[in-house]
């Protein structure tokens, strides 16, 4: 008989929680905080926020096995690729996935999607 295993939810509010975690397993969404700023900038945020949820976790950036990213506008992917390349320590690359798309906010350029190992 298999032994189930509690879900943990941190930073959970009636409409969403900032992490789920499920045995081994790490679910996470990041958007910017500063809206008003470019894609390069959004980046870097949303990736720093990543961080921080992953460390909360028990994870880190080299355990990422799936990544998602939302692009308000494609074209920032060249953008989001200059920042992406520096953050990513090499050899760890997830599998990864960009996707055009209408976000949340207006301001927002970016969201970011994350699956992740402990």
């Amino acid at each position: 008989m298999a032994i189930e295993r509690p879900i943990e939810r941190y930073g959970t509010t009636q409409r969403y929680s900032d992490v789920c975690a499920h045995g081994n397993t790490i679910y996470l969404v990041e958007t910017p905080q500063t809206l008003d700023s470019n894609a390069a900038t959004q980046t870097r945020e949303v990736l720093a926020g990543v961080e921080k949820l992953l460390e909360q976790a028990g994870s880190d950036k080299t355990r990422l096995l799936l990544v998602t990213i939302y692009l308000r506008d494609i074209d920032d992917l060249i953008a989001v690729n200059a920042v992406w390349d520096r953050w990513i320590p090499h050899g760890t690359a997830p599998v990864r996935v960009c996707v055009e798309a209408r976000l949340a906010h207006p301001d927002f350029l970016i969201e970011v999607a994350v699956v992740a190992a402990r």
